[in-house]
């Protein structure tokens, strides 16, 4: 029987958690898990208190939240030999999803922690700067367990499940202010989608993919590397993909009009946009760069203005110049015995 250290997000699924947290931990006791839990106090909690049990002797270190407190637990625990456990309880829970955790099925869930199936799976570096002070949302401190970065003042962070920017950050900006609260689930990230893609300002910017040249695109529409097939609550962004191989997905969709956009959503949550308008492709990838440009055009090394957000796992962390580079072999996890795709 494993001994469990559950972190918990009571924010998640809008507040949702934190007022009905006494039924996960009924269920946990019921099904005789040892655990104790830590609740998290705000944005970056979860990664300090992850980071302090990696010596520690627990078998499982659980996150019990969203994406974003997957994302945050993960970063505290990777590299080390603690294994992820996951109890879905966001808007998303699409890395949940990928390694093959029942949603809204909280005794499923509690099963796989003490009968699943482990995985190592890989992560995405990313080093970008920090993104900037918010209303109600600080700038992400750094932690030394994520590793330092290469040049003064910018953060690193690592990704499990995607990173991308554009009209999607938006989304995930509008989602951290509170936007359409009262909605849950892939419906929540459907209007907010829709509400970003019609206020969306176009932006050029520069970006390079693996050793291929670098080139000029204009961001009206999307860019993703992926190490899951969705995020979103299910839209299948990059089809086929699972986070145990060799590589993650790079999604570009460059150039679009806001009908497009509006458009492509319908072919989105099917997997079905790769190709369309011939302005939408996918192919594996190591790395990635992305940044602005100066008054001749030419890359540089300031950041857009205005900032242009990056999201790691639904968490807006950073903005341009950012660099993503993926790792094999970064973190433990249990899942469940026939993930998607694999």
């Amino acid at each position: 029987m494993p001994r469990v250290a559950c972190i918990a997000n009571p924010n998640a699924r809008d507040g949702k958690l934190g007022k009905n947290f006494h039924k996960i931990e009924e269920a946990l006791g019921a099904s005789g898990i040892d655990h104790d839990v830590f609740m998290t106090e705000g944005t970056g909690h979860a990664i300090e208190i992850a980071s302090g049990l990696r010596d520690s002797d627990y078998d499982l270190v659980v996150a019990i939240g969203g994406d974003g407190t997957v994302h945050e637990v993960a970063n505290g625990i990777r590299g080390s030999s603690k294994r992820l456990g996951i109890i879905p309880m966001g808007n998303g829970d699409d890395f949940a999803r990928a390694i093959g955790i029942p949603l809204k099925d909280l005794q499923g869930a509690i099963d796989i922690l003490r009968e699943g199936t482990d995985y190592t799976v890989g992560g995405i570096r990313v080093e970008g700067l920090r993104a900037p002070d918010h209303p109600g949302i600080p700038t992400p401190k750094h932690y030394p367990v994520t590793g330092e970065p290469s040049k003064e003042g910018n953060l690193v962070r690592w990704s499990f499940l995607e990173c991308d920017g554009g009209v999607t950050s938006s989304i995930n900006r509008m989602k951290g202010e509170g936007h359409f609260s009262w909605i849950s689930g892939q419906k929540k990230y459907t209007f907010l989608a829709i509400k970003a893609i019609l206020s969306w300002k176009s932006q050029m910017a520069w970006i390079k993919v693996d050793d291929q040249p670098g080139k000029r695109v204009d961001l009206t529409g999307l860019f993703a590397m992926m190490q899951a097939e969705t995020f979103g609550g299910g839209y299948r962004v990059a089809p086929g993909m699972q986070p145990f191989g060799d590589s993650a997905s790079i999604v570009l969709g460059f150039g679009l009009s806001k009908l497009q956009m509006l458009r492509v959503m319908g072919p989105l949550e099917k997997g079905k946009h790769v190709g369309k308008w011939g302005k939408i492709s996918m192919e594996p990838c190591r790395s990635f760069e992305i940044r602005g440009l100066d008054s001749e055009g030419n890359p540089t090394e300031k950041g857009h203005d205005p900032p242009l957000f990056i999201s790691l796992d639904g968490e807006i962390s950073m903005t341009t110049p950012v660099r993503f580079e993926f790792h094999e072999g970064q973190l433990n996890v249990r899942g469940g015995q026939s993930p998607p795709n694999v």
